[in-house]
């Protein structure tokens, strides 16, 4: 009923105070929606993507990579990476640089890769275009990294907003299927914006408590949970259980990902 009171009123404009979680610091929501909702009452906008975008750019940017989000299953990508001088990432079951965070981990020498995803790339410029002052890649190796960089960033009153890509069904197009590990994984960066923070006004939104809470919970069995997910079974039977393993490992890097221009650099 309260949906159909508002479905009137499109995303974005001038939405009201219950719909953009104002009078809190930190705020969290899911997919398009979500983050056109809240980036334009936003300082700092995280994407999180744990399976695998945001994972695999934290492990890019980790050894130097630049990355240049695209959209997925674009025709224009083989031009797009020749006009930023940068390498067009593939397929890993062709043996090619790709959204394995594993792969990207091995790396020796910086690159310039343009990385598409059907998620997290597409929701990383939407951010910007919706008006966030700056976008960061989260996930769970850099959840601490990436809620340090966002407390600067944002200053002693800004609003930081984490949004979780979620999964789509009937592909790239389909509607948002809430994903186990983005909430997880938000949480982790949530938790760690201020591990002492009340939850409750004026820190965490109770959207962004509920995902805190669902980080806390998980965070003993943290990669039992991820693997066990309907995302992580999905790469496990693809025979890709190290990607899973590398997305779990939590707060293993001081880099964060912060998107400059058109690319994700470290910082």
């Amino acid at each position: 009923m309260v949906a159909e009171l508002h479905a009137d009123q499109p995303l974005g404009a001038r939405d009201p105070e219950w719909r953009t979680q104002a009078g809190f610091a930190y705020r969290f929501d899911w997919g398009p929606n979500g983050l056109r909702t809240l980036a334009p009452v936003s300082d700092v906008v995280v994407i999180v993507d744990v399976l695998r975008f945001t994972s695999a750019v934290s492990a890019a940017v980790e050894g130097g990579t630049t990355v240049f989000p695209y959209r997925w299953a674009d025709d224009g990508a083989p031009a797009y990476a020749a006009d930023h001088d940068a390498q067009l990432a593939g397929r890993r079951e062709h043996g090619e640089l790709s959204l394995s965070p594993t792969d990207l981990l091995s790396v020796s020498t910086p690159l310039r890769l343009v990385l598409p995803s059907p998620n997290g790339s597409a929701l990383s410029f939407a951010a910007r275009d919706h008006g966030a002052r700056h976008v960061l890649a989260g996930c769970l190796r850099n959840a601490t990294a990436t809620a340090r960089l966002a407390r600067r960033l944002a200053g002693a009153t800004g609003t930081i907003s984490v949004i979780a890509a979620g999964e789509r069904w009937h592909g790239a197009t389909g509607p948002i299927r809430p994903a186990v590990e983005d909430l997880i994984g938000a949480g982790a960066i949530l938790a760690a914006l201020d591990p002492s923070a009340a939850i409750s006004a004026p820190c965490c939104s109770p959207e962004a408590a509920a995902a805190r809470a669902a980080f806390v919970g998980a965070r003993p069995r943290l990669h039992e949970t991820i693997a066990s997910s309907g995302s992580g079974r999905e790469l496990i039977t693809r025979g890709w259980a190290d990607d899973v393993a590398t997305s779990a490992a939590l707060d293993v890097t001081d880099r964060a990902a912060r998107l400059v221009d058109d690319a994700y650099v470290r910082s």
